[in-house]
């Protein structure tokens, strides 16, 4: 059991039985960085957006919203975050369904909280290849969007997620530098967007961070400094 690796993710539990969710959480929530509860689908959905969790553990029969229509919502968004679905069900149209959403693994009540602790691991390379590990403290999640400095979250706005996105897809793919033309078409597509303004930009972005996070590279554009 990587113990540390787990100790990075946030997850979220959307599960009506209030005396359920709460026991679940008390069984292995510690074995997390965040352990967060939705009571419904509807809560769920606004969690997800509001928390950006690694991993999602769902009931599917739930009042109003049902696990799998919340499920189908965030599949617009985020291809890769894995969703657990949790049922007192068998019924082979819902476990079908839940494949056709992407759902990667389907666990029949009663369930055993370490069993599914068991398989969180189990799936942690695939995870913890989309954590990029920067410097001063920093990672970057490129599945869910969310950076952080020694395991704490870090806000920033919907711009400087696809700026970072942006330095962090470069980086991988072995062009370090990303021109100021290439950063400006990306952030404002549809505006002539100036020098100033990007240098504003990145210096309000250096702010939240670290100044020693995004290199100016003279000339040439800027880069993630990457551990």
């Amino acid at each position: 059991m990587r113990k540390k690796f787990l100790k990075e993710l946030k997850v979220l539990l959307v599960e009506d039985e209030e005396k359920l969710a709460n026991s679940f959480k008390d069984a292995i929530g510690d074995s997390f960085y965040r352990f967060y509860i939705a009571n419904n689908g509807q809560e769920g959905l606004e969690k997800y957006y509001a928390l950006k969790p690694d991993i999602i553990i769902t009931d599917i029969m739930m009042p109003g919203m049902t696990g799998l229509e919340m499920s189908k919502e965030i599949r617009k968004t985020n291809k890769d975050i894995p969703i657990i679905i949790l049922s007192a069900y068998s019924e082979t149209d819902k476990f079908l369904n839940a494949i056709d959403i992407g759902v990667v693994k389907y666990f029949i009540k009663p369930y055993d909280p370490d069993e599914l602790l068991e398989y969180i691991n189990s799936i942690g390379n695939k995870i913890e290849n989309k954590l990029i590990k920067l410097s001063d403290g920093f990672s970057f999640n490129k599945g869910t969007g969310v950076l952080y400095k020694n395991n704490r979250y870090i806000a920033l706005s919907k711009k400087e997620i696809e700026f970072i996105q942006l330095l962090v897809e470069r980086g991988q793919n072995g062009k370090m530098t990303v021109d100021s033309d290439s950063i400006k078409e990306k952030l404002w597509p549809d505006e002539e967007a100036s020098e100033e303004r990007l240098r504003t930009f990145i210096k309000r972005l250096r702010s939240k961070t670290s100044s020693e996070l995004i290199v100016n590279v003279k000339g040439h554009g800027y880069q993630l400094r990457i551990r």
